[in-house]
């Protein structure tokens, strides 16, 4: 629950049942009025139209998601910067609470989810996500297997996906084989197909993440259209996903210390 009070002229929502206070501006107010009426069953925790020009972020639960300024337009999804090549939602969801990634990571969901109500007419129903899987159907055409070590863990990951790059790095500073199975969150599935058809896939994998120019070729690609099926199965929404070998599952991306030990439960 939530109650609008105006102090000075400024205005605050105040989250009842915690100290939260968040302060905003008359436009920011009267918007969060408007989503109020509109979206009655959602528990709206902030709203900032400052951060992303032409759009207000809305924070409810641990969920984000946008309009425009009246408030008309609902927009449910991922906003990506595609000249810094950052996925702002991830970041944004990374700062409300690292464990909604995570991966994200990321994933921005129906604003009404966290009030219990059913999605639109006619919208595909999401998975929730798994905690444990195995991965023994998957096939290796799929895969990109690097990196050495008596350790293995599979991760689901895009290549324009920051915290995928991220833990990409520090899986190679660490011990371990990494079984690394693309997935197109973010639109990036032709980069996804120049990596699987390429010659040396280790390598083309490292260009990817380093957004290097790759050569495309055309091969089989079902390896691909498998990992994204398993992916919505086990309601894989967001990246990166870290698989260890008992099929324990950890969304999003992780610091070393914490996979160091996490890896040692598989035995």
């Amino acid at each position: 629950m939530y109650k609008l009070a105006k102090f000075l002229g400024v205005a605050l929502l105040v989250v009842a049942g915690g100290s939260a206070v968040y302060a905003m501006s008359g436009d920011d107010a009267s918007l969060l009025k408007t989503l109020a009426e509109r979206l009655p069953k959602t528990k709206i925790a902030a709203v900032d139209c400052g951060k992303i020009p032409g759009l207000c972020e809305i924070q409810a639960g641990s969920n984000l998601f946008y309009t425009d300024r009246g408030g008309r337009f609902l927009i449910i999804g991922r906003v990506y910067d595609m000249e810094t090549r950052q996925d702002l939602t991830a970041a944004r969801l990374l700062e409300i609470s690292p464990e909604t990634i995570v991966g994200g990571a990321a994933r921005a969901s129906d604003p009404d989810a966290d009030a219990g109500s059913s999605s639109q007419p006619g919208a595909k129903e999401v998975a929730a996500p798994a905690e444990k899987v195995s991965l023994a159907g998957l096939p290796a055409s799929g895969a990109i297997t690097w990196g050495s070590g008596s350790r293995t863990v599979t991760v689901f990951s895009d290549f324009r996906c920051g915290y995928c790059n991220r833990l990409h790095q520090t899986l190679a500073a660490m011990n371990v084989k990494v079984v690394e199975r693309p997935i197109s969150v973010l639109g990036t599935r032709s980069i996804s197909d120049a990596v699987i058809c390429s010659t040396d896939r280790a390598k083309a994998l490292q260009k990817a993440y380093e957004q290097e120019p790759l050569e495309a070729r055309k091969c089989d690609t079902s390896g691909l259209d498998a990992n994204e099926a398993f992916a919505r199965k086990n309601g894989f929404s967001g990246t990166p996903v870290i698989v260890r070998s008992d099929g324990a599952v950890v969304h999003g991306f992780r610091p070393r210390e914490f996979l160091e030990t996490w890896l040692k439960g598989a035995s």
